[in-house]
């Protein structure tokens, strides 16, 4: 739950007490034939991203492009992206993730927005692309894997002589915009608090204690750059010279292919990710040698204990879990002893972090009660970007900053989330939560996954309605669904239909877009929630 950027292995880089580009260019003098990162038939040394990174500053510094300047990377998981992040931090630019996923017209929203000063783009087809952000002022566009009208050529920005040594004092600041599940997508900077400065040093040393990178990892990297944790997790593996395995579009095979191929020890995916590996026949699972795995982080969507428990069977205790949001950062870690201890917790607060339960009035409640989660943090926003600072129903004068989520703590602190406060459903006057829907209905054996909404109702205000995609292989009628969730649930939690569809709408962290099932249901009518 919570928004995209929620992930448990964000791990920022705080390994040796510097920047992640400081030891970039580190380990390019101290391994400089040494393989840093792989991508399919391609690589690249420690020298050479180190190198490559300061011709592309040189180029884009000739450009005009300076400190502070906002630069999007609309761009798949590959090599690029790390010679354009090392790049832009030592100018000192801040990195705009642009989902590749978005439509031409979404993504020209997003730079306009953010004031952009320049894109890097992969579009296999960059044409309606480019004919939606062409005329955006002063934007310079960089094609990767384009060259022609209109665009400067990734390629041709590397090839530069007279190019200085640069290293980078701080990460370039990410610049996240939320994935507009309840509305218009808004940039979030992920940045440290004025004055929480040591606060957050402190905060990053303990998220780096849970589940983290340790030297000589070897580091499968599929979460997408456009959010936090792609970005964390590589600039964890800079910092300490780990091997990074990149991984441009998921396929489950595949994954188990590199995981044994380069003895992978720390992977961080989605719950999606893990449910279609789950979904391969034993056979093919067996054929592949997986031990070498140390750390498995899963995060950006709720995990279905019933997944958690095929992932425990199958990988063996180290599966690390986490909870937060773009706005507040990493609010809890979940370790694999935690879940022992407390089964369907989304673990405690880290270093730094306080989490406050609050009624609908805004008081806060006593532990182990039901209500709204809010959260104080060292990197808790005041504000969106370009925006007017948040109001009083968002932030709190102490600084608590309101996340959407609804859950519990319990006398240990231990947080517990229930779903997404928009998501609730109330019929007849009684809350039902659609998570709670969605887990007895990945009990049934056909069901791959699930996403439950209100629909509009004459008699109850709202009725509940699930959509499901089916296992491969495997079918299950409508009616026999309503019979198992008849057998897990009350009968007013019950779906009063079910629609099943080959795949849900998910954005890139995987979470499903529920607003998109919503929409033709509530067009012309307002919700209560």
């Amino acid at each position: 739950m919570g928004t995209d950027d929620e992930l448990a292995a964000g791990r920022l880089p705080s390994a040796h007490g510097g920047s992640a580009y400081a030891d970039v260019a580190h380990w390019a003098d101290a391994r400089p034939d040494e393989i840093a990162i792989i991508e399919g038939d391609r690589s690249l040394t420690w020298r050479q991203l180190n190198t490559l990174s300061d011709a592309l500053a040189e180029s884009l510094c000739r450009r005009g492009v300076g400190v502070g300047d906002i630069v999007a990377v609309r761009t798949h998981i590959r090599i690029e992206w790390a010679i354009i992040d090392l790049a832009l931090s030592k100018i000192g630019c801040r990195l705009l993730g642009l989902n590749w996923r978005l439509t031409p017209r979404e993504a020209a929203e997003i730079l306009r927005d953010s004031g952009a000063r320049a894109v890097f783009f992969d579009d296999p087809d960059p044409t309606p692309f480019l004919d939606a952000v062409t005329a955006i002022a002063p934007l310079m566009l960089v094609g990767i894997d384009y060259s022609g009208d209109g665009a400067a050529a990734f390629a041709e920005m590397l090839d530069v002589a007279g190019v200085p040594p640069r290293v980078a004092k701080a990460p370039a600041p990410l610049v996240i915009y939320t994935s507009g599940t309840t509305g218009r997508p808004k940039g979030v900077v992920i940045q440290p608090r004025p004055g929480q400065e040591q606060a957050f040093t402190e905060y990053q040393a303990d998220v780096a204690q849970h589940g983290a990178q340790i030297s000589g990892d070897v580091v499968l990297v599929t979460m997408p750059m456009s959010h936090s944790v792609g970005p964390a997790i590589v600039r964890a593996a800079e910092a300490l010279g780990n091997r990074m395995i990149l991984l441009r579009r998921f396929d489950p095979e595949q994954v188990l292919q590199l995981i044994e191929a380069h003895r992978v020890s720390f992977w961080t995916g989605v719950p999606t990710m893990f449910k279609r590996l789950a979904a391969l026949p034993p056979e093919i699972f067996a054929r592949y040698d997986v031990g070498s795995l140390r750390v498995l982080s899963i995060g950006g969507a709720p995990t279905a204990s019933s997944l958690k428990q095929w992932i425990n069977s199958t990988f063996g205790p180290c599966l690390y879990e986490g909870y937060g949001a773009s706005e507040v950062g990493m609010v809890t870690a979940l370790t694999p002893g935690m879940a022992v201890d407390r089964p369907g917790s989304s673990g405690r607060p880290y270093l730094h972090v306080e989490i406050s339960v609050r009624g609908g009035d805004g008081s806060v409640l006593a532990p182990g009660s039901v209500g709204e989660v809010w959260v104080r943090s060292p990197l808790a926003i005041s504000g969106y970007l370009n925006a007017p600072p948040l109001g009083p129903e968002d932030l709190d004068a102490e600084g608590f900053f309101r996340v959407g989520d609804v859950g519990r703590v319990d006398e240990q602190g231990y947080l517990y989330l229930i779903d997404r406060a928009k998501d609730l459903i109330v019929a007849g006057g009684v809350n039902i939560y659609p998570a709670e829907v969605e887990a007895a209905l990945l009990k049934h054996p056909a069901i791959q996954d699930a996403a439950v909404i209100g629909i509009p109702d004459d008699d109850f205000g709202e009725q509940v309605k699930a959509f499901c995609e089916l296992k491969p292989s495997h079918s299950v009628g409508e009616a026999e669904l309503l019979r198992h969730c008849r057998e897990q649930l009350a009968s007013y939690k019950c779906p009063r239909s079910v629609e099943f569809i080959q795949e849900l709408p998910r954005n890139a962290m995987g979470k499903i877009l529920k607003r998109q099932l919503r929409q033709p249901y509530w067009e012309g009518q307002e919700r209560s929630i």
